[in-house]
């Protein structure tokens, strides 16, 4: 299964940006995107180091409670097995 995670651009240095999510924080290259301008503040879906789709804040937030749903029912799952 192929996962991808929204992050926040906090600061770019040309095809770089230093992303966040949940106090993570990650290098995340802009190649895929180079079409799109991104901009400190926008939010991208970030695939394997990879910023593959840009998203509007509203969409970011909801795919980021989606994730953190689906893996409190994994966590869930492997506590009843």
């Amino acid at each position: 299964m192929c996962l991808a995670i929204p992050m926040r651009v906090d600061h770019i240095e040309g095809y770089t940006a230093h992303c966040s999510a949940g106090g993570v924080e990650r290098e995340v290259n802009l190649f895929l995107l180079q079409d799109q301008p991104v901009a400190v503040g926008d939010f991208v879906m970030v695939h394997v180091g990879y910023a593959i789709e840009k998203v509007q804040p509203e969409e970011a937030h909801k795919r980021r409670a989606l994730f953190e749903q689906m893996s409190r029912e994994e966590s869930g799952a492997a506590e009843d097995a």
